[in-house]
């Protein structure tokens, strides 16, 4: 099942204007409420593949789709489509955070994130090195866990003391145990294949005062995907990722103490519910010494992650007019050239 959004006062192709939160007429102007939207303007075609193939009603052009696409544009004229059967059932996510970044503002912010050239490679802002950009709404879990913990410590107070000639060094030795209760809501879990989990994860926080019910409007203009993952599979991971906020707290109730020697942790994590929802991110790929690169915003905060191509001689021109030393200097670029994503 293949679904447009068509403009009620010219017919051309509406699609989701992150600006207003409205379905937008790119040739008339018109903008539409999507819980106001009539029925009779959505236009609605079926395939017998499970929509694989598909019949542009703009163009009439035959587009191929991957398994996992839930909304596309056609490469042809550019129309905005949803996938509606890929997005019912099981597959129907719950909730869905809008783009509030628009195509316009992710570009300007690459290349601001570029330092507009001042440490980049010749030539490299000059040139035009993007090759896409893609607005798309990427399949994650959000999950409510709780844990229930029971600690069992040694505890140390180290105190010394002058008496007469003599330093005394004083220990005492306590028993510590905790049982501990914690909640975690929310906590988001990328579950699609093709994303990188490293850049999923730095592109968070995602605010969900923003989550809406979802909706197929949402997805017109830009690309979805559906989940490679189901909650099961990613719960693992999930679980793993709490683990360190778990730890931390542990730590935070024995504050006081010299030391601490666990002599038991004991750590029952459960899954209370989970909700498939979709978080929109802005993809820019670029194409730099032979070879493509990416750059990731958060579409709804506009956080940046990513690595741009540095130009030694620059970076090493621009530290040492602000550190003054060659020492410092190198072991700034050795930070920069050598670390990880920003």
């Amino acid at each position: 099942m293949v679904i447009q959004y068509k403009c009620p006062n010219c017919g051309d192709d509406m699609a989701f204007d992150s600006e207003t939160g409205t379905l937008s007429c790119p040739s008339c102007g018109r903008k539409d409420n999507i819980e106001d939207f009539s029925d009779e303007h959505i236009l609605t075609t079926f395939s017998e593949d499970e929509a694989k193939e598909y019949h542009c009603e703009n163009c009439g052009a035959v587009i191929l789709t991957d398994a996992d696409t839930t909304a596309t544009t056609c490469s042809f004229c550019g129309a905005g489509v949803v996938l509606g059967d890929r997005l019912s059932g099981v597959l129907a996510p719950k909730m869905v955070i809008p783009f509030k970044i628009s195509k316009d503002e992710a570009i300007q912010a690459f290349r601001t994130w570029c330092k507009n050239g001042r440490l980049t490679p010749k030539g490299f802002m000059s040139a035009d090195r993007i090759k896409a950009v893609t607005g798309m709404y990427v399949p994650f879990w959000l999950y409510d866990l709780n844990s229930k913990v029971h600690v069992q410590a040694t505890g140390t107070k180290v105190r010394e003391y002058t008496r007469g000639d003599y330093i005394y060094t004083e220990t005492k030795y306590y028993d510590v145990m905790r049982d501990i209760n914690l909640d975690y809501k929310k906590v988001p879990t990328d579950a699609s294949e093709k994303m990188n989990d490293e850049i999923m994860d730095k592109l968070e926080p995602f605010h969900y005062e923003d989550l809406k019910e979802f909706k197929t409007p949402y997805l017109a203009g830009y690309i979805a995907e559906k989940y490679n993952y189901n909650d099961d599979e990613l719960y693992p991971r999930v679980k793993a990722r709490v683990q360190d906020f778990i730890d931390s707290y542990i730590d935070s109730t024995m504050a006081g103490y010299s030391s601490i020697s666990f002599k038991t942790k004991q750590i029952d994590t459960k899954k209370k519910q989970s909700a498939y929802v979709l978080f929109p991110i802005w993809m820019v790929y670029y194409d730099y010494d032979k070879s493509e690169h990416t750059f990731a915003m958060n579409g709804q905060t506009g956080k940046i992650v990513g690595k741009p191509p540095l130009s030694f001689g620059k970076v090493a021109a621009w530290f040492s007019s602000i550190a003054g030393g060659s020492f410092i200097t190198l072991k700034l670029i050795a930070f920069m050239l050598g670390g990880g994503l920003w």
